[in-house]
């Protein structure tokens, strides 16, 4: 069967429109209430094996939330955004529009001095292909821009697809297969009712 690979995005440290490069924020108080109305279906991802999470804070946080007890992997960090870390989007874009544009269009440039996003997929990507080789599970809560670029790796997607990938709060994926032959698992919803719904007939 292979190893099957459950990505948990951490609940959120600030509103969508905040978000921050690279950030290291705690979790405020909407993530909070997040994580508690979502651990009825997160918390049983916690029989893994193996349950890890990023170095950042809220990730720390939401696996303690669900009760995994999770391993902190220094490969999960977040991209290394450079001199933008702690920035938004809108505010790097305001002083360095021409860094930007560059950003976005060459996923091997990295005008803010740090990671380019080639770099920081690959690495993502070496982490999964360096697991456990024994059929198992594993759990990770993981920076959104974590599980992006997981899923672009797994899935042998251009580098730009990365733009294209949106990771909600405590949204889950899950990734099935071994060392460099990944596959997205879809599963059906807890309340699609097992089958094809059944109509009465009309009178």
């Amino acid at each position: 069967m292979g190893l099957r690979v459950t990505l948990v995005a951490a609940a959120r440290s600030s509103s969508l429109l905040a978000e921050r490069f690279d950030d290291d924020r705690p979790l405020d108080a909407a993530g909070w209430y997040e994580v508690q109305l979502a651990a009825q279906a997160l918390v049983p991802l916690g029989a893994a094996e193996l349950r890890y999470c990023s170095p950042t804070p809220r990730s720390r946080a939401t696996g303690e939330a669900l009760g995994y007890a999770p391993l902190v992997q220094p490969a999960l960090r977040d991209c290394d955004m450079g001199r933008w870390r702690g920035a938004t989007l809108a505010e790097v874009a305001a002083l360095e529009p021409a860094a930007v544009d560059a950003w976005l269009a060459d996923p091997r440039s990295a005008p803010h001095g740090g990671e380019p996003l080639l770099g920081f997929i690959t690495r993502i990507g070496n982490w999964l292909d360096t697991r456990p080789a024994d059929d198992g599970a594993i759990v990770a809560v993981a920076e959104p821009a974590v599980v992006r670029a997981a899923l672009v790796y797994a899935l042998k997607a251009p580098p730009a697809t990365y733009w294209n990938v949106d990771v909600r709060p405590l949204s889950t994926v899950t990734l099935t297969g071994r060392p460099g032959l990944w596959h997205l698992h879809l599963e059906a919803s807890a309340h699609a009712g097992g089958g094809v719904p059944r109509y009465a007939p009309g009178p």
